[in-house]
């Protein structure tokens, strides 16, 4: 169980909440500081001077007085005016992710919500109610207005929202569950859609299946190093040590240990080649500066799941009701869109190595990995669809937080595109998975040309991991079905988690 208290959730809780259905309440400080900071709000709302979002109008409305008998309409007006998103909806892990992150920041006791209306959200996430969330709309200032709407409208038996994988209205949801809609009061619509919980949820699950996708990279790199003859001498230990990056540390030991008794590199270790070409050779530089960027972007997610982002903050020591720009994305645009581009670089590297491996000019292996070249083809089509995602994500990387777009007729004039950097990084993260699962695949079929030589500790594991879902390539065959099962090999941790069990824990940094 995730206890909350504002201040002390993890990435790693994150996940077990939005991947493996933890149950989620408040702790006694918690519902404290929730008590506290409405209690200050219900004096608000008896007096007749403006305070935004609670008797004023928003954004560019905020200059008309919302009179006591129409703010709770003032709320729920808010909801339905604002759940404006299109496109597909957003995955379940996601969804969860952000009622958790929500929920989290309310606890935290500067956005004056009520108590009950906090456990309602709580009451979705432990009933499995998830709703259904389009996603794109989000600009990332002001919070993720148009996707929240959409949550918090399921809280007021509106929209809709999946239950047991299908897809009925918020209000059946709500019924199937035994629970009621809820009736907004002053400030809580504001308080439950003004924060940066979308994009610091998509952001939180990139980042988690980035930590896995680093660590395949390496061992999809030290199986194209064994099956390409690679050396060993550019890992080094001293080479990192003068230029000290952890990630490049981390990967240099990640290759040792991966090739570690290789009989495939004691072969040729006094062959005449002197060194590798870049793709093998500087494997620790371009990992590891990945992995330094992964390492900024869990700074940044960190601090963003226990921030309150709401706006206006209510200030319980004094009463105050302040009106700032915590809802701003901004800093998790920025780790997204270096996140994109540390991610986007793993597969650039990893499509050189494929071509090395299938070009009998780079390498000491049959043309294409087949044996029986012009009557076959081999993986000769693979390496093109690994050029066509690199290609791709050339494009998806092109920094979203480098655009703004006014809105709300110039009030809010500086935007962060925060969302659609969190959304790309985690399409480019397929677009990698499904590169490396390539490289997986043509250096695992490089290796079995090299038998009876045998690869090293880490690298013949996963080389037996792979030939247990995917049989050497014999002659031609349908390769699509091949590189989707190395793909859920990857997705799903299995091939980390089976090399970790041989060399130990991989590092990151």
């Amino acid at each position: 169980m995730i206890v909350l208290d504002g201040n002390s959730l993890t990435l790693e809780d994150v996940i077990k909440v939005a991947r493996s259905y933890e149950e989620v309440w408040l702790s006694d400080q918690g519902r404290e500081q929730i008590i506290a900071s409405r209690q200050i709000v219900d004096k608000i709302l008896e007096e007749e001077k403006p305070v935004y979002g609670i008797s004023t109008g928003f954004g560019d409305f905020s200059t008309i007085f919302i009179s006591k008998d129409e703010r709770a309409k003032l709320q729920r007006n808010l909801i339905l005016s604002h759940a404006t998103g299109v496109g597909e909806h957003l995955s379940e892990d996601v969804v969860r992710s952000a009622m958790l992150l929500r929920a989290n920041s309310l606890a935290k006791g500067y956005s004056g919500i009520r108590l009950s209306t906090v456990e309602m959200l709580l009451n979705l996430l432990n009933k499995r109610i998830c709703p259904a969330i389009p996603a794109k709309g989000s600009v990332g200032a002001s919070g993720d207005l148009a996707p929240l709407s959409h949550m918090v409208l399921v809280m007021l038996g509106e929209g809709e929202a999946y239950l047991n994988g299908q897809l009925i209205t918020g209000a059946d949801a709500l019924k199937a569950c035994g629970l009621e809609p809820i009736v907004l009061s002053g400030k809580e619509g504001l308080a439950l859609i003004n924060g940066t919980q979308i994009m610091t949820a998509v952001g939180t699950i990139a980042w988690h299946d980035a930590v896995n996708l680093m660590k395949a990279a390496d061992i999809a790199a030290g199986l194209s190093v064994e099956a390409l003859k690679g050396t060993r001498a550019a890992f080094d230990p001293r080479i990192s040590q003068v230029r000290a990056h952890s990630g490049q540390v981390a990967t240099t030991q990640n290759m040792l240990r991966l090739t570690a008794h290789s009989a495939i590199i004691a072969s040729h270790i006094h062959c005449k080649k002197v060194q590798d070409a870049y793709s093998l050779r500087c494997i620790p530089q371009v990992h590891g500066a990945s992995k330094d960027a992964l390492r900024r972007a869990e700074e940044t997610l960190n601090v963003e799941i226990n921030a309150a982002t709401d706006n206006p903050l209510i200030m319980p020591e004094t009463g105050e009701a302040i009106s700032g720009g915590n809802f701003h994305g901004q800093p998790i645009a920025l780790v997204m869109d270096y996140l994109k581009l540390a991610i986007a670089e793993l597969g650039n590297i990893s499509e050189r190595r494929i071509n090395r491996l299938l070009d009998v000019h780079l390498s000491d292996l049959p043309a294409f990995l087949t044996a029986f070249p012009g009557v076959d083809s081999g993986l000769m089509i693979t390496q093109y669809v690994a050029a066509a995602l690199v290609s791709e994500n050339k494009v998806l990387v092109h920094p979203a937080s480098a655009d703004s777009i006014p809105t709300s007729a110039n009030q809010e004039d500086h935007v962060s595109m925060g969302t659609i950097a969190a959304r790309q990084a985690r399409e480019i993260l397929d677009n990698v998975c499904n590169v490396l699962a390539i490289e997986m695949l043509a250096a695992a079929q490089g290796v079995d040309f090299l038998a009876p030589l045998t690869p090293g500790d880490g690298t013949a594991k996963a080389h037996q991991t792979i030939r247990s879902v995917v049989p050497h390539l014999d002659e031609d065959r349908v390769p699509a079905p091949d590189i989707k099962t190395l793909h859920n090999l990857i997705a799903s941790g299995r091939i980390v988690g089976e090399v970790e069990a041989v060399v130990g824990q991989l590092k990151i940094y």
